[in-house]
């Protein structure tokens, strides 16, 4: 695949990975990207998975011809991307590895065996540029963006940028799929921490004329990239991308989800545009966690359990503020037959979050609904429908 003229597509698909960083299901696979640019001197944009080295190299072959590389660029040393290094050095043992003070720090880490000459290893700074020729490369150090020694690099030429983890998505290339739902749950489930540093490479992102986004993972973006970027930057600013309510909940026997389902009924007569029913021990913990982000009201509704919440709960939770999980509206539901705890608990969980506006309605079930809880879940409604 031509990005541009002098740009190739030279990445792979995988279809054998079931989970994506041994956590994130994948069942459309994974494409992991790789590039190169012919010019003068030939540059090479990150390797792919241990698994796919020998199809990589055919590729890159392929569109090599009988020219060799001058550079590989790495951008990102994690596994799924750097995993080839040393294959390709002993396939093309004159070329020169262009990376970051951390890059080289974490390669000899990962590969304690390769041979690397002092005068193959370029070492570059933020904003440094390196010219091919007709191409000119400029750098752009994005750490966190989510390891510390990530690196973005824009063609001045053809207004490529390519952006290592970020604007990636789930997803082997050869399927057809919506590009928001699955880039969506692939940043919250990947990037969602890392809000400040990507709003800092967006930052340094807006004052370049960008004419094709080429990332590590997912398809090369060279439409309506506004779309794209105001997404990105919703996301990491931790904004409300869609209008609606998730509400979440684990039951045991059922009185929870009862109740659950009534509040959802309540909110669509009154013209909620969106509500989202999430059950937590059914439903993948990173679809959850993607809703999670996107609808600006939350609604937590679990059983006590051990004097606390039942565990899938906590485990959403969790997920949710080690992502930094701010700026919502949330609701409590609580069921105990004797002794009702869980949303004490469940607001516990939250100390350390920001701009957090609760509920003044905490939706308490003895067991099963009566009158009284069904008035409660109507003032609920009513408070998430202001």
């Amino acid at each position: 695949m031509n990005v541009t003229e002098d740009i190739r597509y030279i990445g792979v698909n995988d279809h054998e990975i079931d989970l994506f960083e041994g956590m994130y299901d994948v069942p459309n696979g994974m494409a992991y990207n790789s590039y190169v640019i012919l010019d003068e001197k030939i540059a090479v944009l990150d390797t792919v998975d241990k698994h796919f080295g020998t199809q990589w190299l055919e590729n890159l072959k392929a569109a090599l011809g009988e020219r060799t590389p001058d550079y590989l660029i790495v951008q990102h040393m994690e596994p799924d991307h750097s995993a080839n290094i040393q294959a390709f050095v002993e396939a093309y043992p004159e070329v020169s590895i262009v990376g970051n003070a951390k890059t080289f720090q974490m390669l000899e880490q990962f590969f304690p065996d390769m041979a690397l000459p002092a005068e193959r290893r370029v070492t570059v700074t933020n904003g440094q540029t390196l010219s091919l020729g007709r191409h000119e490369l400029k750098f752009i150090f994005a750490p966190m963006v989510h390891w510390p020694e990530v690196m973005m690099t824009y063609d001045t030429t053809d207004k490529v940028f390519f952006s290592a983890d970020a604007f990636g998505k789930f997803g082997a290339l050869d399927v057809e799929e919506d590009w928001a739902c699955e880039a969506r749950r692939y940043y919250f489930g990947i990037v969602g921490k890392y809000g400040t540093q990507v709003q800092a490479v967006l930052k340094q992102a807006a004052g370049l004329d960008i004419r094709y986004i080429c990332p590590l993972h997912g398809p090369v973006l060279s439409e309506d990239l506004g779309y794209y970027l105001d997404l990105c930057k919703t996301w990491s600013s931790y904004g409300v991308e869609s209008e609606g309510v998730m509400i979440a909940y684990t039951s045991v026997y059922g009185n929870t989800k009862a109740a659950v389902e009534l509040l959802a009924d309540i909110l669509k007569e009154k013209g909620c545009p969106k509500v989202v029913v999430c059950d937590l021990a059914r439903e993948d913990m990173a679809e959850a966690v993607e809703d999670g982000f996107r609808y600006g009201k939350l609604v937590l509704a679990t059983t006590t359990y051990n004097g606390d919440m039942f565990p899938f709960m906590k485990t959403f939770i969790e997920s949710l503020t080690e992502r930094n999980y701010q700026n919502r509206t949330i609701g409590l539901i609580e069921n105990g037959t004797w002794a009702a705890t869980a949303a004490r608990a469940m607001k516990g969980m939250f100390e350390k979050s920001k701009n957090i506006t609760w509920l003044d309605t905490t939706v308490t079930i003895r067991s099963a609904m009566r009158a009284d809880t069904r008035e409660a879940l109507a003032r609920m409604a009513d408070e998430l429908m202001q």
